[in-house]
C-alpha cells in the first residue's frame, strides 16, 4: 500500500464514530447495514475511500479501495449455510444470510465497533439480573451458611437489595 492510501485509511479510522445497534431482531439488537452504510459513506467519501462487496457462490469477498491510486485491500469470507429461520424460506434465509455477511465483513475490514464492548469496559454482560424475593433470599442465606452455595454464585444471579446486602456482610 502507497503512503496515500495509508493516510486515507488511517484518517477514516480517526473520525469514523462508534456506531450504535439500532434494530431489534431474532431476539437481539443489532446495527443494520443501512445505518453502518449511512455514518461511514460519506467518511469514506471524504477520505478518497471506497468499497464494494462481492458475493460469488457461498462466500463474499469486500474490496476496500483508494479512489486516487487504485490501491485494494481485500477479503473473503463463507456466507453462513444451512440455517433455518422460523418463518422464513430458502430465499429470506439466503438473503439474510448475505445482509448479516456484508454488515461482518466492512465492519471487521474498517475496524467499526457496532456494539458496546461490556468486557472492556468492566460492565457485567447481563447488567439486568432479577430481584431476589427476602424469602427465597432466606433460604439462599441458610445455603452460604451450609457451605451449600456461595456468595458470589447469589450476587452474579441476583440484583440484591440494600437491606440483603448487608445481611450478607453481617
Amino acid at each position: 500500500m502507497n503512503a496515500n492510501f495509508c493516510k486515507a485509511l488511517a484518517g477514516f479510522s480517526q473520525e469514523v464514530p462508534v456506531i450504535h445497534k439500532n434494530t431489534k431482531g431474532y431476539g437481539y439488537t443489532y446495527t443494520s447495514l443501512s445505518e453502518i452504510l449511512r455514518v461511514i459513506n460519506p467518511l469514506l467519501a471524504k477520505h478518497g475511500l471506497g468499497f464494494t462487496q462481492i458475493v460469488s457462490g457461498t462466500s463474499l469477498t469486500t474490496i476496500v479501495f483508494h479512489v486516487e491510486s487504485g490501491e485494494t485491500i481485500e477479503g473473503t469470507m463463507d456466507i453462513p449455510q444451512g440455517v433455518q429461520l422460523k418463518g422464513m424460506n430458502e430465499f429470506q434465509v439466503m438473503g439474510s444470510a448475505i445482509s448479516y455477511s456484508k454488515r461482518y465483513h466492512i465492519s471487521g475490514m474498517l475496524c467499526l465497533v457496532t456494539d458496546s464492548d461490556s468486557d472492556a469496559a468492566g460492565q457485567p454482560t447481563n447488567p439486568k439480573k432479577p430481584a431476589l424475593a427476602d424469602s427465597r433470599f432466606k433460604k439462599a442465606l441458610e445455603a452460604i451458611l451450609a457451605g451449600e452455595y456461595s456468595r458470589e454464585e447469589l450476587e452474579n444471579k441476583y440484583s440484591l437489595s440494600d437491606e440483603q446486602i448487608k445481611k450478607l456482610d453481617e
